[in-house]
């Protein structure tokens, strides 16, 4: 089984409630799940969130909609996510993707567990060598590697890392294959942090969804181009 977790939490510091946000009608998190689904290289999608009271509303909302979620205490993330993978059932690979990433391509995560069994990397990423604009990061990893680097790392190191960040940080334990966007896009920042990437995030998808729900990077950079408004993403 290749895995999906998608992290979302209801607390960032400086957009609070963003993964319920909507765009085009749905909160952000359903849309970056809509978007992950038609990667066809996966099997499961799970999103992970905390216990804490916070993030009721959005693993609420998540359940009603027939999502499977895993809440975690929010200490110990390393430890957090090998419980995630174990609730979600016997699985060879996982792929991580960050809440604050409406843009996620599916084609680039097909593109990165392609590569993971053709290469049979321990690791695959497009983020070691940075290509691909920032919120259009996947990483993919294999079990055993997440499972080993943890039980590997120092209590510490463990409470404040993700098993992919252990993984990633130790390539002489565990092999590495990198995707690249055949161009250096890595300047532009396209994740949701602020009130302004929002604005950013919404007008893209006005531009775009009605369209093409499954839309690419390449049709975002397009739409920049004729956007002066949208400069600011496109620099």
């Amino acid at each position: 089984m290749i895995l999906v977790i998608l992290q979302a939490r209801m607390t960032s510091p400086r957009l609070p409630g963003k993964a319920m946000a909507p765009l085009r009608g749905e909160p952000m998190v359903w849309r970056q799940i809509e978007r992950i689904r038609q990667a066809r290289c996966i099997t499961k999608v799970v999103v992970a969130t905390s216990a804490e009271p916070a993030d009721d509303p959005l693993a609420g909302y998540l359940v009603s909609r027939g999502q499977t979620v895993f809440r975690g205490a929010s200490e110990n993330l390393a430890d957090r996510f090998l419980r995630c993978i174990e609730a979600a059932g016997p699985a060879t690979h996982v792929v991580r993707v960050k809440g604050d990433c409406p843009f996620v391509d599916p084609g680039v995560i097909d593109e990165s567990v392609r590569l993971a069994a053709a290469s049979r990397a321990a690791y695959v990423s497009n983020r070691v060598r940075p290509s691909f604009p920032k919120g259009l990061e996947v990483e993919v990893a294999t079990v055993r590697a997440l499972t080993a680097a943890t039980h590997e790392a120092e209590p510490d190191e463990a409470l404040a890392r993700s098993p992919f960040a252990l993984v990633r940080g130790r390539p002489d334990l565990f092999s590495q294959a990198h995707c690249s966007a055949g161009r250096d896009w890595s300047h532009l920042d396209w994740r949701v942090k602020t009130p302004a990437d929002y604005a950013f995030a919404r007008a893209v998808y006005d531009a775009l969804h009605p369209a093409d729900p499954g839309f690419c990077m390449r049709d975002v950079l397009d739409v920049l181009q004729g956007r002066q408004d949208l400069a600011r993403w496109a620099a």
